[in-house]
């Protein structure tokens, strides 16, 4: 039996279920509103926005292994490739570039050149200090987290702040070694 090869990003975009596009923007739209008016703080909500994200990664690497049929990655440029071509196409529908590594190999930029989450999104002058997709940094995060990594993620550019692309930097701290919850009986 032929081990089963990787799925694209297009091909697992193609065969999954999901919302209207526009509903979901609207309504994260709205939820990111809500947090606005309920937090009253940008960095508040910045922070929340972030710990909600990491909350989904950490549940959203189940499926996506499950999906895709991506093999254990070889090291973090691996990995980072695999977000970027194959995660962002699967869940958003957008693909999304790697570049900038360092010369250890342990910092590089995602960079997206179109980002469905900000259809129909102006940010008023109060909310200037708001990293509005910041979601999505707590999902790269929290993802990685699950698949032995821990990892910074921080916005160096967005297109709501008159940027050309959005720009998340992804920086390795450390490999987290692997945990089993239980001894192999010999």
């Amino acid at each position: 039996m032929a081990p089963l090869a990787p799925k694209s990003g297009d091909a697992i975009f193609a065969s999954v279920e999901r919302v209207n596009a526009e509903l979901f923007t609207l309504t994260y739209g709205a939820m990111v509103r809500q947090l606005i008016t309920d937090l009253e703080e940008v960095e508040e909500v910045n922070k929340q926005l972030d710990q909600m994200g990491y909350n989904i990664g950490i549940r959203l690497v189940d499926e996506f292994l499950a999906k895709s049929n991506v093999s254990r990655c070889v090291d973090f440029k691996e990995t980072a490739e695999v977000i970027a071509k194959v995660g962002f196409k699967m869940f958003l529908g957008v693909t999304a570039s790697v570049t900038n590594w360092d010369v250890e190999g342990t910092t590089c930029s995602i960079i997206l050149e179109d980002n469905p989450l900000v259809d129909f999104v102006e940010l008023p002058d109060t909310c200037q200090g708001l990293y509005y997709c910041n979601i999505l940094s707590g999902v790269i995060r929290g993802s990685l987290e699950m698949v032995s990594m821990k990892t910074e993620v921080t916005w160096l550019r967005d297109m709501l702040r008159g940027d050309d692309v959005f720009e998340l930097q992804v920086k390795l701290l450390k490999q987290i070694p692997e945990e089993y919850p239980y001894k192999d009986d010999e």
